[in-house]
């Protein structure tokens, strides 16, 4: 399976397959009419205490991505709803409303949901 990110405010492609929200809050300017998504995943994000003291601050990206990766390993069930909503689907899409396309928690996401599921 192939595991891609795009910002929701990009336009959605016909390549980006399942198309799944990751953000625990909605995208800012955008109505649920707006944003083509097939699941809202909200609890696969990062805790409400994380995503405040990260603020998007590049300084504390490595910190950032250690303590994200601790709260993804702790909540298998957020995990467990993004496979079976990725069963069968060539490709899923992280959609997320991040300015930086680098530095957010989507990367993060991405890169640990490509490892191989144990």
């Amino acid at each position: 399976m192939n595991i891609a990110s795009k910002r929701a405010y990009e336009t959605a492609g016909k390549n980006d397959g399942c198309r799944i929200l990751v953000d625990r809050l909605w995208p800012r300017g955008l109505s649920k009419g707006e944003l083509p998504i097939d699941l809202w995943l909200p609890e696969i994000a990062p805790s409400t205490p994380l995503r405040k003291w990260f603020n998007h601050e590049s300084e504390k990206w490595p910190e950032f991505k250690t303590r994200y990766l601790e709260e993804l390993r702790a909540n298998p069930q957020a995990v467990q709803r993004f496979k079976e909503a990725a069963r069968g689907h060539e490709t899923v899409t992280l959609v997320y409303g991040a300015k930086d396309k680098e530095h957010n928690h989507a990367v993060v996401l991405r890169d640990f949901l490509r490892q191989p599921f144990q």
